[in-house]
C-alpha cells in the first residue's frame, strides 16, 4: 500500500489511529481503490466470463497428524487451457492455508490480501485469529466480491487449517464458502471447482480417518485424477512436462508443501497403477 504523507515525507493520521486491526477495514476507509473487491467495470457493463482464467480443482481433507490441502495445476478461458502451472493452494499463515477455484485475477489477489488481514490482525491484537475467526474474515471478503460474483466473476475459495483448541484427533478442519460469504465446516473432506464432484465421489471412496501422510496424499492424488478424468478443465498429472499436483499439510509443526520430489515420487506411482487399473483402487474396507 502507497502511505499518503505530507510534504514532510510523514505519514498521515491515519497510520496512528489505534484499534482497528482490520487490515480489509482500514484499507476501505482510507485507499478503497486498493481491494480486489472493487467494481472492475463501469456501471452497466457486463463481464465476459470466459474472457477470463478460472482455475479448478482443489480439495483438503483431514488426516492422522492434521489436515491436507491440495490443488491440479490447469487454469482454462473457455474452451483454452490458459496455464498449466498454476499455483492455486497458498498458506495464509503458519497454520493455515487457502486453495481457490474460479477467476484466478481476483482470487490471487483476494489470497494475498487475507495472508495481510491474518498478519495485521496478530501485529495488532498480540495474538492469533481463532480457526473460526479465520472462516469468518474470509466471509467477509467473499460477501465484497459479491457484486462481481453475480457477474461470473467468482471466486470459491477452500480454507483448511490445524486448531490446536480442538479435542484430539480432531484438529485438522476444512472450511467451504459459497459466492454470498456463507461459511460451511466440512467433516473429514471437501471439494471445489468443476471437477469437485468427481473428486468427492473419489474421497468417498478412499477417505480414512487414520491415514498417514503418504497415504491422505495419494488419496488426495487419486481424486485429482478422477477429476480430471471426467472435468476437462481439471489437469491430471503432466509426465512430459514435470508439472504435478501442489498437496500440502497443516499439522502442529505449521504449514509444509510437499517437495516435488515427493509429489513426483507419488504421482508416478499413482499413473503406474492407474495403467493396471484405470477406475482406480477399490473402495477403503
Amino acid at each position: 500500500m502507497a502511505a499518503r504523507s505530507d510534504s514532510e515525507g510523514r505519514l498521515g493520521e491515519e497510520f496512528f489511529t489505534p484499534g482497528i486491526s482490520s487490515f480489509t477495514e482500514f484499507l476501505g476507509a482510507h485507499r478503497p481503490g486498493l481491494l480486489p473487491t472493487r467494481p472492475p467495470f463501469a456501471p452497466g457493463v457486463r463481464a465476459a466470463p470466459d474472457s477470463f482464467p478460472h482455475g479448478t480443482t482443489v480439495l483438503a481433507l483431514t488426516y492422522r497428524d492434521g489436515v491436507l490441502i491440495a490443488g491440479d495445476r490447469r487454469a482454462t478461458m473457455g474452451n483454452l487451457i490458459a496455464q498449466r502451472d498454476l499455483e492455486k493452494v497458498h498458506p495464509a499463515d503458519d497454520h493455515t492455508a487457502v486453495a481457490f477455484a474460479g477467476t484466478v485475477g481476483l482470487a490471487v489477489d483476494m489470497v494475498e490480501l487475507y495472508q495481510v488481514e491474518l498478519y495485521h490482525f496478530e501485529k495488532i491484537e498480540g495474538t492469533p485469529m481463532t480457526l473460526n475467526a479465520k472462516a469468518s474474515r474470509l466471509s467477509g471478503l467473499l460477501r465484497q466480491n459479491l457484486g462481481q460474483a453475480m457477474q461470473g466473476l467468482a471466486v470459491v475459495p477452500l480454507l483448511a487449517g490445524y486448531d490446536p483448541r480442538a479435542p484430539e484427533g480432531r484438529r485438522g478442519r476444512v472450511f467451504s464458502f459459497d459466492i454470498a460469504g456463507g461459511a460451511y465446516e466440512k467433516r473429514h473432506f471437501h471439494a471445489e471447482g468443476s471437477g469437485s464432484p468427481y473428486a468427492r465421489g473419489a474421497l468417498k471412496k478412499l477417505y480414512r480417518p487414520d491415514m498417514d501422510r503418504s497415504e491422505a496424499a495419494l488419496a488426495a492424488l487419486q481424486a485429482l485424477w478422477d477429476a480430471a478424468d471426467d472435468d476437462s478443465a481439471t489437469g491430471g498429472p503432466d509426465l512430459g512436462r514435470r508439472i504435478y499436483p501442489i498437496v500440502a499439510v497443516i499439522t502442529e509443526d505449521g504449514f509444509e508443501r510437499l517437495s516435488e520430489a515427493e509429489t513426483e515420487e507419488l504421482s508416478r506411482a499413482m499413473v503406474a497403477q492407474r495403467g493396471i487399473r484405470p477406475d482406480g483402487p477399490d473402495a477403503t474396507p
